[in-house]
């Protein structure tokens, strides 16, 4: 049996996936990519080995922010190619818009005909990203799968700036003001969900399925929330965080195994 790796180390999660012949996972995991790129690329190594899928035996694609520190993948390519591919083996489509809402930043990706041929990010601000949710979460002493959660029974409060900064001081203040949790939750979230929608609204409108990938599509209430904002129905996959990692395994099936110098 042949087997390919995918490696997907993001600014703040690191996803690993090992594809066979017939394009199916028979391994997933994620891990924090920490301070260092180099290192988390050889924690991700160690572990292969432990599992059986040694990467000096099987070829190996790396993808994300930090895909250059990957000193054993035999080719590296881009996120935005490599999200696109996983998104299609994930939702089985050639035709979607991918939207991906990552740590730090979000990517919408229109796929046509099998190849990723227009998509839009945003800019440097944190603002509609893992991060931004991640630093409300805590300035509100919650996890943030719990913020989500409070959010779904929240309303009638919002949140103007979209500077994650300004936001937060926001946020405090509303705490101050006694606002409950749940409104201060849905502010949150629908901070993040206007911000991305307006994105996806830069796109031209296209038939085909829309789909959520990245940490945030295990988030129920923001697949439905962000669905209602651009009047659409999103679609979400138990491994949509993997996609990059399954894209980047997708390539590594066609790609030769370079020598290991090591």
């Amino acid at each position: 049996m042949r087997y390919a790796i995918g490696i997907d180390i993001g600014s703040t999660c690191t996803k690993t996936a090992v594809l066979n012949e017939a394009f199916e996972p028979v391994l997933l995991f994620v891990q924090p990519t920490g301070w260092s790129s180099v290192d988390t690329a050889g924690a991700v190594r160690a572990r292969l080995s432990q599992e059986g899928f040694d990467p000096r035996r099987y070829p190996c694609v790396a993808t994300g922010y930090g895909r250059v520190a990957v000193p054993f993948a035999d080719r590296t390519i881009t996120e935005i190619t490599c999200h696109a591919r996983g998104a299609m083996l994930l939702h089985n489509s050639a035709d979607l818009t991918v939207i991906d809402i990552g740590g730090q930043d979000t990517k919408i990706i229109r796929v046509q005909g099998g190849r990723a041929n227009d998509f839009i990010m945003n800019d440097k601000c944190s603002a509609g990203t893992g991060r931004f949710l991640e630093v409300m979460a805590n300035t509100m002493a919650l996890r943030p799968d719990e913020l989500c959660e409070l959010a779904a029974t929240g309303g009638g409060v919002s949140i103007s700036s979209m500077c994650t900064v300004f936001a937060e001081s926001e946020v405090i203040s509303l705490i101050g003001r006694g606002e409950s949790r749940e409104n201060i939750a849905f502010a949150v979230v629908d901070s993040i969900v206007k911000k991305v929608a307006s994105q996806a609204g830069r796109l031209e409108p296209d038939a085909g399925c829309v789909c959520l990938t990245g940490g945030l599509c295990e988030c129920d209430y923001i697949r439905r929330a962000l669905g209602a904002a651009l009047r659409t129905t999103i679609v979400a996959s138990p491994q949509g965080r993997y996609a990059g990692a399954l894209g980047a395994a997708c390539y590594a099936l066609q790609t030769p195994k370079k020598e290991d110098p090591s």
